[in-house]
């Protein structure tokens, strides 16, 4: 079931509303929290090749004008900082497609703009995306002197057979370089992409794998089950039988392996997918997942933020343009590619609040949670519930004096917990938060 509906009816349930209409779930006037400040994903839609699993919005052109490229994401970057009036920028990410196949000079350009329109902090994380190919390896000297001060090293695997099935770009040879020169530039600031449950990988096989990442990568790994995207070639290798990939069962075991290893490695987990040690947590996606502004830019960008410079007070949700031809069009002629822009409402906004925060270790601390609604507590809309009782009596979820999150078994299986919250029924009458009652503890 969709978690949008789930804690809808979660919400309506603990008093918001009688009859939850959205008109009486808007905000009254007031901006949300943090709205003076945002972080920045720009998104280079361009690669050499499609690999067989994505589903991204990337394109495979016979050439690419730079130039004009980065005249519009420098544009575009004003234009929407103009319009969300945020004093500062706390970190930059630069995702695709293949980023670093950008010229530095455009990444400089845009960090340029950046500063000239926002505070962008010395210290502030700027991440740059990196395929392990001999093109984008050669710039990774002149993408820190441009200004980026971490790199994302997309390795999904060690192995020559998985590379090439999953249509990669690079060999294993490559990718360790890769890893080898990032850290040599940017030291404890390196991120490793990792994937499981490839075709043909067994238990034992991702085991070996893993324990070879951590032997060479830094002090971040993020790992991703393969998911097969209806579309892709590779969807339709499996449906035809051209391929075989491992069950829910033994990606499951695959998962839980694959966290007992990095702990015993001296890596902690703070989010579902990922993994530090020595503090070195991505603190751009750590944004997303407090439910922080962000500014989407460039092809497909998605972003959350306020519109201050319309007169708004609501967070929008907003979308560009896909297709690059039509986006830089676009910009080019108003500023800006937004193709959807969705206003949230109170209650859309506390959804997202939740739902990311259960993604991290530490979940949803009563603090932030007061910060976006200050009127119900989460002990008055979670802790009567009986589906929410069994869940903590079962071990998968916790809520107490610290906020809500879920356990370490618990975070394995939130995407199937999530529906176990929609038959809540009202059990609760409406009321308005207060710290010093039993409603909160």
């Amino acid at each position: 079931m969709n978690s949008s509906l789930v804690f809808r009816r979660l919400f309506c349930s603990r008093g918001f509303s009688a009859s939850c209409r959205e008109s009486e779930l808007v905000g009254a006037g007031a901006l949300p929290p943090h709205a003076e400040e945002a972080s920045l994903y720009l998104h280079w839609p361009f690669c050499l090749r499609r690999c067989s699993y994505c589903n991204f919005n990337k394109y495979v052109p016979r050439r690419v004008d730079n130039a004009a490229m980065t005249r519009c994401l420098v544009k575009e970057t004003a234009t929407l900082l103009r319009l969300s009036r945020v004093a500062r920028i706390n970190s930059v990410f630069f995702g695709g497609g293949t980023p670093s196949l950008a010229s530095p000079s455009t990444i400089a350009a845009v960090l340029e703009t950046v500063s000239q329109n926002a505070h962008l902090p010395n210290e502030a994380e700027v991440t740059l995306e990196v395929n392990p190919t001999p093109t984008g390896m050669a710039k990774l000297k002149d993408f820190t002197e441009a200004g980026v001060n971490r790199f994302s090293v997309g390795v999904q695997s060690l192995r020559d057979d998985d590379l090439k099935r999953l249509g990669r770009d690079h060999s294993s040879w490559e990718a360790l370089k890769a890893i080898s020169e990032a850290r040599t530039l940017c030291p404890g600031r390196v991120s490793v992409d990792v994937m499981f449950g490839l075709p043909g990988q067994s238990v034992e096989s991702w085991e070996g794998e893993l324990e070879r990442v951590l032997d060479v990568c830094d002090d971040h790994v993020s790992l991703y089950q393969l998911t097969l995207e209806r579309g892709t070639q590779l969807f339709k290798q499996v449906e035809f039988g051209e391929q075989t990939v491992p069950g829910d069962d033994v990606t499951a075991v695959m998962y839980r392996t694959a966290r007992r290893i990095l702990e015993n490695r001296g890596f902690l987990q703070y989010e579902v997918s990922n993994f530090a040690k020595n503090g070195a947590v991505s603190l751009h996606n750590l944004g997303y997942w407090r439910a922080r502004q962000y500014i989407g830019v460039g092809p497909g960008a998605h972003g959350r933020f306020v519109p201050q410079a319309e007169g708004a007070v609501q967070r929008e949700a907003r979308t560009q343009t896909l297709e690059p031809d039509v986006w830089m069009r676009e910009v080019q002629q108003v500023g800006h590619g937004t193709r959807r822009r969705t206003r949230l409402t109170q209650l859309a906004l506390l959804e997202e609040v939740l739902v990311m925060a259960l993604r991290m270790t530490d979940g949803l601390t009563h603090q932030d949670w007061a910060m976006f609604n200050p009127d119900a507590g989460l002990h008055c809309i979670l802790g009567q519930s009986e589906d929410v009782l069994e869940l903590q009596e079962r071990g998968l979820l916790i809520l107490d004096v610290r906020g809500l999150r879920c356990s370490w078994e618990g975070l394995a299986l939130l995407d199937s917990m999530l529906p176990t919250l929609s038959d809540l029924t009202p059990t609760l009458p409406a009321r308005p938060y207060d710290p010093q009652t039993s409603c909160h503890s």
